[in-house]
């Protein structure tokens, strides 16, 4: 018997994937001169870098706006799929026999749940980062400030605006797959580099290197996805169950 017939009836294997290493710092310093959008992105993410040593802006406010920014994103993706998740889990005759308070109530507790399973890293972050993000003068800062509150605000709206009119409902499989798993990952590796902002005494030096690295995932996302889980046009194809 060949090895081919001996073969034929066990599973194929997946094939490995493969992390794509960045390419040199030049060739992204040729790439970042030549962008007009990336030193936009740079001047945005600077600003509470300028505040903090121009203005004597806390550090703390400046990382509980990383910290909030990324988990409002995160929140606001998962709130514009659930109505589709919804609607492709149940009939038309299911929704209407339950009626739309009830259906209100489950989408909001699906939001709910996924959201404090997706947003795991931002939960586990708080706990490094305790000194700073839990502080309670600077709980007292935000709760005096109505322009603080009017900012975060802001931030959050703009966040659930964008993430509804993207257009997630719309998308076809696949597709609706591949940008809501490029767009989650990012979040989720965005939490992940917080961790290196737990540095006691050091946020006035880590905060400027979450500002590069944070303009970094914006100018190239597809290369940190593609250095992290491998080729980030196949996204969609990947099976966290079957690795």
């Amino acid at each position: 018997m060949s090895a081919r017939r001996r073969d034929a009836g066990r599973p194929v294997a997946a094939a490995p994937r493969e992390w794509i290493a960045p390419p040199p710092l030049a060739q992204h310093l040729r790439e970042f001169a030549a962008r007009r959008e990336a030193w936009l992105i740079l001047a945005r993410n600077l600003v509470p870098v300028v505040g903090i040593y121009a203005f004597h802006w806390s550090a703390a406010l400046a990382v509980f706006n990383y910290w909030f920014d990324g988990l409002v994103a995160l929140a606001a993706i998962v709130a514009a799929l659930v109505p589709r998740a919804l609607r492709e889990s149940q009939s038309a005759r299911s929704r209407a026999a339950q009626g739309r308070a009830m259906t209100i109530f489950k989408g909001v507790l699906t939001w709910a749940f996924i959201v404090a399973i997706l947003g795991l890293p931002y939960w586990i972050v708080l706990i490094p980062l305790h000194d700073l993000l839990l502080d309670g003068e600077l709980q007292v800062q935000i709760a005096r400030s109505p322009g603080l509150w009017l900012t975060f605000a802001m931030l959050a709206g703009s966040q659930f605006w964008k993430a509804f009119h993207f257009g997630y409902d719309a998308l076809p499989e696949n597709d609706l797959k591949q940008r809501v798993r490029w767009d989650v990952y990012l979040l989720i590796l965005r939490a992940v580099a917080m961790f290196m902002m737990a540095a006691h005494g050091l946020a006035f030096v880590m905060v400027p290197l979450m500002a590069l690295l944070l303009s970094y995932f914006e100018i190239w996302p597809e290369r940190v996805l593609g250095a992290v889980f491998g080729d980030p046009s196949r996204l969609y194809e990947h099976d966290p169950g079957k690795d």
